[in-house]
C-alpha cells in the first residue's frame, strides 16, 4: 500500500539534500549545462520549482499546466536567475507542496496529471520525490544514481518497468539485479531478454540516464525503450 505521509517525509528530506547540495554552487555554475541535453542547472532547478507548483495544482483539482507551451516557457524564463533566487523558489514551492499535502485528503481518489495521464493521489508525492531525486541527480554536482535510497531505487524500477509493461515496442523484458528480479514489455509472446546489473544501472537505463552499457543482456540485444 502506498503510504503517501511517509512519501511526504522522503520529499522533504530529499528536497534538502538537493537544496544543501545546489547552495555549493555560484551564479556562474548555474548557467552551465546540467546533464539534461539542452537544459542549463538553472533550468533543472526552475522546473523543480514548477514541478511542485503543478502538482499542488494536481492535488487541489486544477491542470497540472495551464498547457505544454505554458509550462516550456515558465522553465525559460526562470532558468536565468541568480542562485539566491533559484534556491528561494524551490524551497519555497516546495513548502507550497508539503502544506498541500498534509490538509485533509480523500487519498484514494484519482487525479489527472500531463497529458491525460491518470494516478492515485496517494501516489502524487512518490511522483514528486522521483523529480526531486533523479533531477538532482541531473545537477551534475556529485549526486550519483549510487547515491539514491535503496527503498527510492527499487520502487522506481518497480514504477518504470509498470510504465512500460505491455508497451508494443518493448521486447518480453527480465531484469535483475542479482537479488530482485522485474519484468517489463510486451507479453512473453516471443522469447524474453534477460538484462542484468546493478540497481543504480538498472534504473539509470530504464529512466533515461544512463546508455545500459554497463548491464548485461542475454537472448537478445539490449531493448531500445521509449522515451518517457
Amino acid at each position: 500500500m502506498i503510504d503517501h505521509a511517509r512519501d511526504l517525509v522522503s520529499v522533504h528530506d530529499a528536497t534538502e539534500r538537493l537544496l544543501t547540495a545546489a547552495a555549493k554552487l555560484d551564479n556562474a555554475s548555474v548557467a552551465e549545462p546540467s546533464r539534461l541535453p539542452g537544459w542549463s542547472r538553472g533550468h533543472v532547478l526552475a522546473h523543480l520549482a514548477r514541478n511542485a507548483d503543478a502538482l499542488v495544482n494536481v492535488l487541489e483539482g486544477r491542470p497540472m499546466y495551464a498547457s505544454a507551451a505554458t509550462r516550456d516557457a515558465d522553465i525559460e524564463r526562470d532558468a536565468p536567475r541568480p542562485l539566491d533566487v533559484q534556491l528561494a523558489d524551490v524551497r519555497e514551492s516546495a513548502a507550497r507542496f508539503q502544506e498541500t499535502g498534509a490538509a485533509p485528503a480523500d487519498w484514494s481518489r484519482t487525479v489527472e496529471l500531463r497529458n491525460g495521464v491518470t494516478d492515485a493521489a496517494a501516489r502524487v508525492p512518490f511522483r514528486r520525490w522521483v523529480e526531486v531525486e533523479l533531477h538532482h541527480v541531473d545537477l551534475g554536482v556529485g549526486y550519483e544514481l549510487e547515491d539514491l535510497p535503496a527503498e527510492f531505487v527499487e520502487r522506481e524500477i518497480d514504477f518504470l518497468t509498470e510504465r512500460f509493461s505491455g508497451h508494443p515496442d518493448v521486447p518480453p523484458t527480465r531484469l535483475t539485479d542479482g537479488t530482485r528480479a522485474w519484468s517489463t514489455g510486451r507479453e512473453a509472446d516471443a522469447a524474453e531478454v534477460a538484462v542484468r546489473g546493478s540497481a543504480p544501472d538498472l534504473l539509470g537505463w530504464l529512466a533515461g540516464r544512463r546508455d545500459g552499457s554497463a548491464l548485461s543482456a542475454q537472448g537478445g540485444p539490449l531493448p531500445s525503450l521509449p522515451p518517457l
